[in-house]
């Protein structure tokens, strides 16, 4: 079928004065300004979009912005004779302050990644939706009781189902990576758990629990994408996950929630803003008391000062982790603060200490970081990459080969983004011992595993 030119964008162009390169610059910086790191559109792109061609989404929305500001008028993707989605650029980056926006938010969300809107999966890691979700988290009333009454009744039965189903996609992330199960999770979490909380029939307490319960279930989702570093969208997760325990009433799992948007900012190099949700975290576990939660923070506040290279600032906050975690009642705390035992805090340890240069006290820690749950396979994965790149950091070639050996058997079975960067990681630490036979075989195990780009 022969497209139709398009008049109304051909009409704009010219009272707006831009050239077609000029609006494809725009457009391209507009994209990056949002966090959109994947537009790449030139002047040919906009002759074809002259030439009838549609664009997909977000792109109507960013030109629709970009020629209202040069324009000093409204104007919507229709006065560019472009189709436009309704799904907003921004959705789930901001912190919702009542239980049914946040519903609204939350299965939009859904619904857009089961439908792989390429914004969703283009989108960054945002500082700034971090700062105001915490902010908003922190300073927002006590929630109103969630309750409804749709035509689903929801019982005890379903809020139970949506744990234990969580508790299995928990396991397998676990055991197999994120990139096996994130998309079987979000299916769930679209088709299941939206119905429950969009057409439910429910009272305060079980509204306040399916609440916690569909929190736990997103932050796990949340929790597969950082697996695939898929930041943007994880960070949009996490934060929607923040609002369901706000509406459920739970401290405790909000500050849980935070602490893993305080990891991923340090993962992805931004330490300050890690260290600031680290400080949240500390206002949930205290007004909770859970020690467990409190020495996490601590922890992540111990690692953001060795990202940024402060040893005495990390010292002083590990003496508090050590003090927070000696106060822990095993068996006691709550199931999302249970995988947090000695092994977790030592690898947390290993962790700073890598970080800092300190290889011999990173050997120590690691050493004991194994002695871990097994069914943690990523997390063992993980671990043995410190230990390796602690040996490194002492000149101890063989025991750094050894580990970082079993490191890549482990690697070879996971479908996780991260592990191919703890991968490369490894292997630009071993880079300068590779005269010896034995790391050169590894470093060509680990490009294999983890091709440089």
């Amino acid at each position: 079928m022969r497209r139709e030119p398009n008049h109304h964008l051909r009409l704009l162009l010219a009272e707006a004065g831009f050239s077609h390169k000029g609006l494809a610059r725009r457009l391209n910086d507009l994209g990056a300004a949002r966090g959109l790191t994947g537009l790449r559109y030139d002047h040919s792109s906009v002759l074809r979009w002259l030439g009838g061609q549609q664009p997909r989404e977000p792109v109507p929305a960013l030109l629709a912005e970009i020629f209202a500001a040069r324009l000093g008028r409204r104007l919507g993707t229709e006065d560019l004779g472009m189709a436009g989605g309704a799904t907003p650029l921004d959705l789930g980056q901001l912190f919702s302050h009542s239980w049914r926006e946040g519903i609204e938010t939350v299965t939009a969300l859904w619904r857009a990644d089961m439908e792989r809107r390429r914004f969703l999966l283009d989108s960054t890691f945002a500082v700034g939706a971090g700062s105001a979700g915490a902010l908003g988290w922190l300073t927002a009333p006590p929630a109103a009781a969630p309750s409804a009454t749709g035509p689903r009744r929801v019982g005890a039965a379903d809020v139970t189902a949506i744990r234990e189903v969580t508790r299995s996609f928990g396991d397998l992330d676990n055991r197999f990576g994120g990139g096996r199960v994130r998309s079987a999770v979000v299916k769930y979490l679209d088709s299941t758990v939206t119905p429950l909380l969009k057409d439910g029939h429910y009272d305060e307490a079980t509204g306040r629990d399916l609440a916690a319960a569909a929190a736990e279930a997103t932050r796990v989702a949340g929790w597969m994408a950082y697996d695939l570093e898929q930041h943007g969208l994880a960070q949009r997760y996490l934060l929607q996950a923040l609002s369901l325990a706000r509406g459920a009433g739970d401290q405790g799992l909000g500050g849980e929630i935070l602490a893993g948007l305080a990891h991923q900012a340090i993962y992805v190099g931004r330490p300050r803003h890690g260290l600031d949700l680290a400080r949240a975290v500390q206002v949930a576990a205290r007004e909770v008391d859970v020690p467990a939660l409190l020495a996490e923070s601590h922890v992540l506040q111990a690692h953001a000062h060795a990202a940024l290279g402060d040893g005495t600032a990390c010292a002083a906050a590990l003496h508090q982790a050590d003090l927070a975690f000696d106060r822990r009642r095993p068996g006691e705390e709550p199931e999302w603060i249970r995988y947090f035992d000695e092994a977790y805090l030592a690898a947390k340890y290993a962790h700073c200490f890598r970080d800092l240069g300190d290889g011999p006290r990173a050997v120590r820690y690691a050493h004991k970081s194994l002695r871990m749950d097994g069914r943690y396979v990523r997390g063992r994965m993980f671990n043995l990459s410190l230990l390796a790149s602690g040996h490194v950091l002492c000149g101890e070639v063989e025991p750094a080969c050894t580990a970082g050996g079993a490191a890549l058997d482990l690697a070879a079975g996971l479908q996780s983004v991260r592990t191919r960067s703890y991968v490369a990681d490894l292997r630009r630490r071993l880079a300068p011992l590779r005269d010896h036979a034995e790391v050169a075989a590894l470093v060509r195990r680990a490009d294999e595993l983890a091709p440089a780009a």
